[in-house]
């Protein structure tokens, strides 16, 4: 109870920070009347058409892949695990650099959020025809590293034959993830798909509860391992499929988050499912902070910023597991 109170009042604090946060300096006091009341200032403009949006979707995406990452390490038992794993993530940039290389994405505003989800809905279908109904966790995940070294693959290979370096430059800088520019038609164009992803990764807590026990007891105990799977892939599918599609890359979020917070739920998979969105939700927030706030004059990526500072927090974090098993 301490846990979920702490980090709601932290991701609430967090959510106000970005909302005060930004270039157009103003009081606090008239930025938040501005959010309230639309005047039509410019400050108001400000308020409901950028900054609100921008911290709805750093909500969104980092639960999503707090949550998400969370998931998959529950389900395989392994630490390491992370939404990348599966190939998702890939799958999503593919689509989003094959909608900036064609063109699409200037012609229609909306393209490459809807070309990266159909990516990743492909490779969705893709996983589960490889994996198979009954295939084990070793195949999943065989499979989920076959979809993303081929979407790598093929995201490499359009960036070396594009022959417009000003589409290149723009899917470097995609790929690099941000949340800037984004409008309330991202927010309602990835809120569907992130809330089934929600609904169906929190219904897995007692199953990955059972699991911590071993495949052939969870089994025994009733618990389905092919639904099992099949909800986690769907639903880690959406959740990550949709933040990529309106952020771009951003790592490290669901591979750290569950790490830090592994010791304060007794490493339960059912508790940390929700610790880990609270927490992939604060710390997206505040990355985005400090992106604004750091270096305003430069246009610093989100995505750059997680890698830097996700990276060595996370090779901290094996010392410290190595020096415990030593």
């Amino acid at each position: 109870m301490r846990l979920a109170s702490a980090l709601l009042a932290l991701c609430a604090a967090l959510f106000l920070g970005s909302l005060l946060s930004g270039p157009a300096s103003a009081p606090a006091g008239a930025s938040l009347m501005a959010l309230v009341r639309d005047d039509g200032t410019p400050l108001s403009v400000v308020m409901r058409e950028i900054r609100l949006p921008r911290a709805l979707l750093a909500v969104m995406v980092g639960a999503s892949l707090g949550l998400s990452g969370a998931a998959l390490q529950g389900y395989l038992r392994n630490p390491l695990a992370e939404p990348g794993l599966i190939g998702i993530s890939g799958a999503a940039a593919l689509g989003a650099v094959l909608a900036i290389q064609t063109g699409l994405s200037l012609a229609f505003p909306l393209a490459l959020p809807l070309s990266a989800l159909g990516m990743a809905l492909l490779a969705v279908l893709l996983i589960l025809a490889l994996a198979g109904p009954r295939g084990a966790s070793i195949t999943l995940i065989l499979a989920g590293i076959a979809i993303s070294a081929l979407a790598g693959a093929l995201t490499s290979l359009v960036l070396n034959l594009s022959p417009n370096p000003f589409a290149t430059a723009d899917i470097v800088f995609w790929m690099m993830g941000s949340l800037a520019d984004r409008s309330f038609a991202h927010v309602w164009l990835a809120l569907p798909f992130i809330a089934l992803g929600w609904l169906l990764l929190a219904r897995l807590g007692r199953g990955l509860d059972a699991l911590t026990l071993g495949e052939d007891a969870a089994q025994s105990m009733g618990l389905r391992l092919p639904r099992l799977r099949l909800t986690l892939v769907v639903g880690t599918a959406a959740c990550v499929g949709a933040a990529t599609a309106v952020a771009g890359a951003i790592g490290f979020v669901g591979l750290v988050v569950p790490h830090l917070l592994r010791p304060w739920v007794g490493a339960r998979p059912s508790a940390l499912l929700w610790a880990s969105a609270l927490g992939g939700a604060a710390m997206v927030l505040a990355a985005d902070i400090a992106v604004r706030e750091a270096l305003p004059g430069r246009d610093l990526k989100l995505g750059v910023l997680m890698a830097l500072v996700g990276a060595p927090l996370f090779l901290h974090l094996i010392y410290k597991t190595r020096k415990e098993m030593a």
